[in-house]
């Protein structure tokens, strides 16, 4: 007789059409059975961690989260052990300064590699624009010259990037645009390869706590790196923007992840083995955090785009593999359960991509960017 994990299991995943040993790509096929007191003890986490113990598997691991997510399922899951990271991220803040490199250090110094071969030439870690691009690469070339187009960027600015990744979008600004830019990352391994990539370009990379920065910009942009900020931080990453912006009509840019209801931490799994002390913002506590302090421009939603740039790292991986001794098999489903799962959450709906621009004191004008496509 099965167990009442097994049949309570079985029944939230037969509400969302996914049947346990059914023959769709999005079904599950369990190799242990101890799979479901596991899940349903310990939520996402556990589904996670049974995956990359090879417990169980699907063919469409994506699919099979877009329609947990539309049941609400999915998110189900993800707060069994989510009250008690609530609980942390109010009495602590697990994204200080002492913290903020723990990320770096667990994520983006896992080797170079792996982010090479999964990544456009430019190494750009973060949700291409996909409006009229067909390829990856044209994604992310498409999504700078948007910022760029959002920022009014022109030569001689000076521009600062906080959370500069491997130096992609820093070079791209510097050839294209003329302009000097400053690159911060908390990764050694990061600011070790995008002081090469940019080497000859007036483009400055320091391994620096963005709070830490004290010097003039015209602009500002930050891609992928807000969601490393936390909740308790953002007042402050908006009143560091304000201080660094040395005119008032200095504008930034805020490109991130967005969840659709205002939280206190991330998904458990997510938090252990992939983004540490990371945090999606809502638009309401973004919206709180630059009240008084900036001025919103425009916010611009375009999620969706997120699904197919996933989908797009996940084929690179899995046709790179065989030149990637250095991470085991179990590394191998992690990071596919990562990359998959991601793009279902997009699809679904129940993650968002925003581009936000702020200026300092307000714009004289109407905001309207020139060139984007």
């Amino acid at each position: 007789m099965a167990s009442y994990a097994t049949r309570l299991i079985e029944r939230w995943a037969e509400a969302a059409d996914i049947r346990v040993g059914g023959d769709r790509p999005w079904d599950v096929q369990v190799h242990d059975d101890r799979t479901f007191a596991r899940v349903l003890a310990t939520g996402t986490l556990g589904l996670g961690e049974a995956y990359m113990d090879g417990w169980w598997d699907c063919d469409a691991i994506d699919q099979m989260v877009e329609r947990a997510q539309g049941t609400g399922l999915a998110g189900s899951l993800s707060t069994r052990l989510a009250p008690a990271q609530a609980v942390a991220s109010t009495v602590g803040n697990r994204q200080s300064k002492r913290r903020s490199r723990e990320v770096g250090r667990r994520h983006y110094d896992i080797g170079n590699d792996l982010y090479r071969r999964m990544l456009d030439d430019r190494m750009l870690y973060s949700c291409g624009y996909w409006r009229t691009a067909t390829t990856l690469a044209e994604s992310q070339e498409h999504k700078l010259d948007l910022i760029a187009a959002k920022l009014g960027l022109e030569a001689g600015m000076r521009v600062l990037d906080i959370g500069c990744g491997w130096g992609g979008a820093a070079a791209y600004f510097a050839e294209t645009r003329g302009c000097e830019i400053v690159g911060v990352t908390i990764s050694e391994q990061q600011a070790t390869l995008a002081r090469e990539r940019c080497a000859g370009l007036p483009v400055d990379i320091h391994l620096q706590d963005y709070r830490d920065v004290d010097e003039p910009f015209d602009r500002i942009y930050s891609i992928g790196m807000f969601e490393h900020v936390g909740v308790r931080n953002y007042g402050a990453y908006m009143q560091t923007c304000r201080r660094l912006l040395r005119k008032p009509d200095g504008l930034a840019l805020l490109h991130t992840i967005g969840g659709s209801r205002s939280r206190r931490a991330t998904d458990p799994w997510v938090a252990k083995y992939i983004f540490p002390n990371s945090m999606l913002p809502s638009a309401k506590q973004i919206a709180a955090a630059a009240e008084g302090v900036l001025q919103l421009q425009d916010w611009h939603n375009f999620g969706p785009d997120y699904d197919r740039t996933l989908m797009a790292w996940h084929d690179n991986v899995e046709a790179a593999w065989p030149d990637l001794p250095d991470y085991d098999e179990r590394f191998r489903r992690m990071w596919r359960f990562y990359l998959l799962s991601s793009a279902g959450s997009f699809r679904s709906g129940g993650l968002q991509l925003w581009q936000i621009v702020f200026s300092r004191d307000g714009l004289r004008s109407s905001f309207r960017p020139d060139g984007i496509r």
